[in-house]
């Protein structure tokens, strides 16, 4: 099978868009009848995203196959609609041990091993591998950072490799910024000139340009990038800010993106296109106005005076697929958990929002204000979801508050407390011992026996799901029995009913707890259950 590489590397700066216009070109492409997959290479050194800091890298995304990943690969699963596999997933890190371990094996014959060309052709066969597993006619090819970096010089390289051997089956996408500086009150092109000019000096000429700004790209400024860019009119993409990012497929069909990159490969379309279902979706955002207040408890959230979304980036979303599914318009806002540790009058705020979720997280830091608020919306039959350390939270609040266990606690915090409601998973301490803590996580997707009657059963339709996991932690099976006469209920365990994986609390609006992470599953044209049940208790609140 023959296949096609997009390439798409960004200029000027970081965070202009790299994975959302991958995800849009990948989805207006298989609307056209082709098989598409999507890549996306990390500059870190770091084996996977799993040691990175949620804060500077933003959300780790679980695939199903167990990866720790960049937050895109979520991105590309939810435009393209498909599960992605760790084989579409690489780093510095990564390349270089696996060079390494080839070397010690002596799979280079004794020969001097050098970084060029052994590292690009390291790349290659990843992306090659990748493109083969998903039987894919295109596979699009994200390059994180920004040309110009030492990091990622030994991934461009290996594009202008790969585009040496088969210049017919590869293209390659510079996304660039135009800034319109406000004294100035003009587009500016010179930024991306001098990107371009990079990316040529390493010997690749970008054959598309998308053009990401405040507005969209006018005549003038095209025929400016075009002439000493040296890139077709036809062939420069404008995408100004949008208010979703699910309109750039829409934005670039009405360009034809994809028809022009089907033309530079000598390709037509295989089927007549039909966006019908997304533009839909893209319709009922720009038009919902009947809000539905969510407040999301987290610490994960500044980086000094800024603030940073993409942490829970999953969670997000699917929040908002939930909402536009209940034509609801999803009004988001930020809850720091470490506030209501300092003011417990703060506790008040919640009865103000219509649903409350508490997402995964690790640590001490603002674990006692979320505990707080827990028992707060609990206790006034405010719509809750806890997802993993969420769930171990409203365990924990339930075991002191119901149980009158006082120093219930998880021992990841409180190592010696005498009421470890959660605890350390059998295999992760050995794991610890040995590994480290790299890739050592409860990881991948593993099946959930759901209980009759249960909010969660009603949710799914099924009696069982699978969903995607990463912690290390666990609820103890020494208070199962004492928890449920108190009144909890388990909703989801393991096939050998050894692991809980859901609780829920009776006789409220919906307080369920979750050890996995369903929004790793939820996409914009299928959100996930649970979120939607969440959605429609938080929506009847607002109606009250």
């Amino acid at each position: 099978m023959r296949h096609r590489y997009i390439f798409i590397v960004g200029g000027v700066m970081s965070g202009v868009g790299k994975g959302t216009s991958s995800a849009a070109l990948g989805l207006t492409l298989k609307a056209r009848g082709f098989s598409v997959t999507a890549v996306k290479i990390d500059p870190y050194v770091n084996v996977d995203a799993g040691t990175m800091n949620p804060v500077e890298h933003g959300e780790v995304f679980v695939t199903i196959d167990g990866d720790e990943t960049d937050q895109d690969i979520g991105n590309y699963e939810r435009f393209l609609d498909e599960d992605i596999t760790s084989l579409n997933y690489m780093t510095t890190g990564r390349v270089y041990q696996s060079v390494i371990e080839r070397e010690r094996r002596g799979d280079y014959h004794g020969k001097c091993v050098e970084v060029v060309p052994r590292v690009p052709e390291e790349v290659i066969d990843r992306l090659e591998k990748a493109a083969k597993n998903a039987k894919a006619d295109f596979v699009l090819v994200e390059i994180g950072g920004t040309v110009g970096e030492y990091e990622n010089i030994l991934f461009l390289e290996a594009i202008r490799m790969m585009k040496l051997k088969n210049p017919d089956d590869v293209r390659t996408v510079l996304v660039s910024y135009l800034p319109v500086p406000p004294s100035i009150g003009e587009m500016k092109t010179k930024p991306t000139q001098h990107a371009v000019r990079e990316v040529n000096r390493i010997g690749i000429n970008p054959e598309f340009l998308i053009c990401r700004s405040e507005v969209a790209l006018d005549a003038p400024r095209r025929e400016k990038l075009s002439r000493f860019c040296g890139v077709h009119p036809s062939h420069i993409i404008t995408a100004p800010n949008a208010r979703s990012i699910y309109e750039v497929p829409k934005l670039f069909d009405e360009q034809g993106f994809a028809d022009s990159m089907l033309k530079s490969f000598r390709m037509k379309s295989r089927m007549i296109p039909d966006l019908t279902a997304w533009n839909s979706l893209v319709n009922i955002i720009e038009t919902v106005d009947r809000p539905v207040r969510i407040g999301v408890i987290g610490k994960y959230f500044s980086t000094g005076d800024f603030v940073l979304s993409d942490a829970y980036l999953s969670v997000l979303e699917a929040i908002k697929h939930a909402a536009w599914s209940i034509h609801r318009k999803p009004v988001i806002e930020w809850l720091n958990s470490e506030a209501y540790e300092q003011d417990p009058s703060r506790l008040k705020e919640l009865d103000d929002f219509d649903g409350v979720l508490v997402p995964g997280g690790w640590g001490s830091r603002g674990i006692e204000g979320k505990i707080a608020a827990i028992r707060y919306v609990r206790e006034h039959n405010i719509p809750y979801f806890g997802i993993c350390y969420g769930m171990q939270c409203a365990v924990i609040e339930y075991a002191r508050s119901v149980l009158e266990l006082t120093d219930a606690h998880t021992t990841e915090i409180a190592p010696k407390t005498q009421n470890p409601v959660i605890h350390l998973m059998n295999d992760q301490a050995k794991k610890l011992k040995e590994t480290g803590i790299g890739g050592t996580l409860r990881l991948g997707s593993y099946p959930c026996d759901l209980k009759t009657g249960s909010i969660s059963r009603t949710a799914y339709g099924s009696n069982s799901t699978d969903e995607r996991h990463r912690h290390r932690y666990e609820f103890n099976n020494d208070y199962r029995q004492q928890l449920i006469d108190a009144g909890l209920i388990i909703a989801g365990t393991s096939p050998d009913n050894r692991l809980v994986e859901i609780i829920e609390i009776p006789n409220h609006p919906f307080f369920v707890g979750v050890q996995f992470h369903p929004e790793f599953q939820s996409r914009p044209l299928r959100p996930h259950p649970l979120f939607v049940g969440f959605l429609k208790a938080a929506s009847i609140r607002k109606k009250k």
